[in-house]
């Protein structure tokens, strides 16, 4: 198994230097292809992991475990449990159907052999952050994935790309400065990066005080990541001027990472700090549920509302609840974190795709470009957004549900030292904004899918090619498996959440 963690992390450096050893013309033309080749061979190896992963043992499986720089105790450590295995499953899917729907939909902006390595290095630095069972090997692998973002977004997006990639990076380089000074002071007290070991002994080595002083820096680099409200303001800048594969990635994979943070490293490792700030996570979360329905409601409503834009703040809302769940520090609560993550980032991935498609159709993304009628223009097409909304807001039977449900479940009996009677009042107002979620998702169905036929002036809508159903249907067919057997994803999890709880 630790060939298989290796090997997929070697696979895209291959890809990368094929790329680049091939002369120039011939890696220009064929680039997307091998992207596409090293993509999908990663993909293979996340399914033969997930054949020979022990689901009936809990801790890391599979380790690679190498000195690296042994003076500052920092070890090369890759592992994976029942929290990173549904992750970075999700991360080879995304990344190959990025990679597949690329060969026939790349980009303007740049050489599609930079655009291809750019791709393959971030995920590298995606697979690598869930794979990581050392901080500081976290840390690299998460400061990876920043700078192939930046110029896909600056050089590969739309208008004002430039300021909203800068944008990105400004805030994320700045949470994550922040984040690993709060790996030091746990260094400082405990003498050790290993994620397993401070898990079990972190506890007993860091003062409380030393521990809350880290948590509070650990936890503001992972809560701009995620991103937590009021330090979301870069998302839908972000989201709005990416490229489609990029959005897809950023909302499907890189969100992730902040909260698997919280999950694996912020709440285990310095549980006497946790009941402390849990509240306030909480409280943040459920006023990103409220800000996020809120705004995609004055999005939905007007004449130019970009539609890329909305569902970037839907992302902030979805994402409140993915909080709510964390904060509650109970198993229930952290199951329904890591539920909800995959969810959306199967959900969320399919609508940038489909939002992706709409623009290559259009030229737009706005609403009033995209028209009305989408049933009768492009009857499959309509359908699709419609399906992908009906999980975004929460339907039962498919994916959205079961996180968001259980985060609420979760709040109404919250872990040892938080008081129930407020934990209540939070889950009473997220749940109002499940019903803000649903009204704007349904608004804009009926805005593009329904109404009367379309106007000559309206731009034709074809439907779905060929490359794109075979993009987005293992995203549909996902959506309804979590939906209808949420047993399969929460059997993954929820005995290494129990162990990593058992702490807290």
């Amino acid at each position: 198994m630790n060939a298989l963690l290796l090997a997929m992390l070697l696979v895209p450096v291959a890809g990368i230097a094929v790329l680049y050893l091939l002369p120039s013309a011939v890696a220009e033309r064929s680039a997307t292809r091998v992207g596409f080749y090293a993509g999908g061979a990663v993909l293979v190896l996340a399914a033969a992991l997930a054949c020979v992963f022990k689901y009936s043992k809990t801790g890391y499986q599979g380790t690679v475990d190498w000195n690296w720089i042994s003076a500052l105790h920092i070890r090369f450590h890759l592992g994976v449990d029942g929290i990173s295995l549904p992750l970075i499953l999700l991360t080879a899917l995304l990344s190959a159907l990025c990679f597949f729907y690329s060969i026939r939909h790349m980009p303007d902006g740049g050489s599609q052999r930079s655009y291809t390595a750019l791709l393959l290095l971030l995920e590298i630095g995606m697979l690598g952050t869930f794979m990581a069972a050392d901080l500081i090997l976290f840390f690299v692998f998460f400061e990876i994935v920043l700078l192939p973002m930046w110029a896909l977004i600056a050089y590969w997006g739309s208008e004002n790309a430039k300021a909203a990639a800068n944008k990105f990076i400004l805030y994320t380089l700045l949470g994550s400065a922040v984040m690993v000074v709060g790996f030091l002071v746990v260094f400082a007290y405990a003498d050790s990066f290993d994620m397993a070991w401070l898990t079990a002994h972190a506890r007993g080595d860091i003062p409380k005080g030393a521990a809350l002083t880290a948590f509070a820096l650990i936890a503001l680099g992972f809560a701009v990541k995620t991103p937590m409200f009021p330090l979301h303001t870069w998302l839908p800048d972000a989201h709005t001027a990416a490229p489609t594969t990029g959005s897809v990635l950023l909302a499907g994979v890189l969100l992730k990472m902040g909260t698997y943070g919280f999950v694996r490293i912020a709440v285990p490792i310095l549980p006497q700090a946790a009941p402390t700030y849990a509240p306030a996570l909480a409280a943040f979360g459920v006023v990103g549920v409220i800000y996020g329905s809120l705004a995609c409601l004055s999005i939905a409503r007007k004449p130019d509302g970009d539609l890329k834009r909305l569902i970037a703040y839907s992302s902030i809302g979805h994402m409140g609840f993915v909080l709510l769940g964390i904060g509650s520090l109970t198993t229930v609560g952290m199951n329904a974190a890591l539920f909800a993550s995959v969810a959306h980032g199967l959900i969320t991935g399919l609508l940038f795709f489909l939002v992706g498609g709409l623009k290559v159709r259009v030229h737009s993304a706005k609403l009033d470009d995209i028209g009305r009628a989408l049933y009768r223009r492009a009857p499959k097409y309509g359908v699709l957004i419609a399906f992908a909304a009906m999980a975004s807001l929460g339907l039962p039977g498919l994916a959205g549900f079961w996180g968001e449900v259980l985060a609420l479940f979760s709040a109404t009996k919250p872990g040892i030292g938080l008081t129930q009677s407020s934990y209540i009042a939070m889950a009473a107002v997220a749940a109002l904004g499940l019903v803000l979620t649903a009204t704007y998702l349904l608004a804009v169905v009926r805005r593009v899918c329904m109404g009367p036929a379309a106007t000559p002036s309206e731009e034709p809508v074809t439907e779905l090619t060929a490359v794109e159903t075979a993009t987005w249907t293992p995203l549909v067919l996902l959506t309804l498996l979590a939906g209808l057997w949420p047993a399969l994803l929460l059997g993954i999890t929820n005995p290494a959440v129990r162990v990593l709880m058992k702490g807290v």
